[in-house]
């Protein structure tokens, strides 16, 4: 529940600015009180009366209004919610955060906001993979602003791929989670490694697996919305991102090893990546030409992800989780893996053909720790995640 919390939703020029009226209608539900600013963008989509009626609050959107600015709107906007949420969050007015520009009332609330900036992007897919987008996102999220989607899909335009703003029910998941109000992480922090690692051979070529990155994904947004402040590290997926979960792209292992090391400290990391266990010591900086003799590669070991954080000394989480995907001896190959990397808990699935786990919805595992091995059912992979963030909360308590 969401009571007593005051939100301030920033609605900015889209489509998908509709569905912050059933965002308003969710969050009262469940106890939230609701202000909305609207730009003149997103006042061409939805009205100030829509929003006032489900809000029942005032609806800003004038920057030089006399009487607001007399009592300083921008600052008292801010200063009175306990997070801001900017849906749908246009390129535009992502553009503007990241300048810092401040040229109407939206933009200058977030530039004096003292309050943490839940963004929910929504716009075209070329939109959304242009460079320009990709770095603003950067930097707003370097700076400490929460992201929300966007989803794949159909667009408004006719066109299809990922832009479309995260649906109402996922942005108040990821509002709640950012609270944990109640909930049994809540002030934990929580790392968690997904989807495969990409080596490259040249430009245009790499060494890689057939990770999906959908356990690792449910992982983190069980922990998130167990409220665990949760940042997920992943490799090249499709997957989209969990609510309220702080993600970090990389593709290689050692980008993966550095960006989990500057998420340190943390209370539990969850290390469920198929990490490349080889790179490609001979790695061409150029396209290799086909010829008349195959290229010959030579691979040089990767850091060992998981051993490394379970002996992170000062730094090492409070509880270290592996992943042991095998294709036999299972739980021989789990046990042995558990003494080797100083893990306290090993997660072992069969990833051969049979096993059907790599790439598929659902997953077998058995739960390897020093007190023994627990096996489960086959699950739904957020089942899983389920289950295995119950035992986190579980071992958690008992190491405070």
């Amino acid at each position: 529940m969401l009571s007593g919390k005051r939100i301030l939703l920033i609605v900015s020029g889209g489509i998908a600015a509709y569905k912050a009226l059933d965002l308003i209608r969710a969050l009262r539900k469940r106890g939230a009180a609701v202000r909305c600013v609207l730009t003149k963008a997103g006042a061409r989509f939805v009205t100030p009366l829509s929003l006032a009626a489900l809000s029942e609050d005032k609806v800003y959107g004038d920057l030089f209004s006399l009487t607001d600015e007399s009592e300083m709107g921008h600052i008292r906007l801010s200063r009175e919610a306990d997070l801001i949420v900017v849906a749908p969050a246009s390129a535009d007015i992502m553009a503007k955060y990241a300048a810092g520009m401040a040229n109407d009332l939206a933009t200058t609330v977030l530039l004096a906001a003292d309050k943490p900036v839940l963004m929910a992007p929504a716009m075209n897919h070329r939109m959304w993979g242009a460079k320009a987008t990709r770095e603003n996102l950067a930097i707003l999220k370097r700076r400490g602003v929460l992201t929300v989607g966007p989803d794949e899909g159909d667009m408004a335009c006719g066109e299809f791929g990922t832009g479309r703003m995260a649906e109402p029910q996922d942005i108040l998941a990821a509002i709640e989670a950012h609270f944990g109000a109640g909930a049994p992480l809540s002030g934990r922090r929580a790392l968690v490694t997904s989807g495969p690692t990409y080596e490259r051979i040249d430009p245009v070529r790499y060494l890689a697996n057939r990770s999906s990155g959908r356990q690792g994904h449910a992982i983190a947004g069980a922990l998130a919305r167990a409220g665990a402040r949760t940042i997920l590290v992943s490799g090249p997926t499709g997957e989209p991102d969990p609510p309220g979960v702080d993600v970090r792209r990389v593709e290689t292992a050692e980008e993966m090893l550095a960006a989990c090391r500057a998420a340190l400290p943390v209370d539990v990391a969850v290390c469920a990546a198929a990490v490349s266990d080889w790179k490609i010591a001979n790695a061409r900086p150029q396209k290799i030409k086909k010829g008349g003799q195959a290229p010959q590669i030579k691979l040089a070991d990767n850091p060992d992800i998981l051993k490394l954080l379970a002996a992170a000394g000062k730094r090492r989480p409070r509880l270290v989780v592996g992943f042991a995907a095998e294709t036999e001896n299972l739980i021989a190959n789990a046990k042995a893996k558990l003494k080797a990397k100083g893990a306290d808990w090993i997660v072992a699935n069969d990833v051969s053909a049979k096993g059907g786990a790599m790439g598929g919805p659902d997953n077998k595992v058995h739960l390897v720790t020093k007190s023994g091995v627990e096996s489960w059912p086959r699950l739904n992979k957020n089942e899983v995640a389920r289950r295995l963030t119950l035992q986190i909360v579980g071992a958690l308590a008992g190491k405070t």
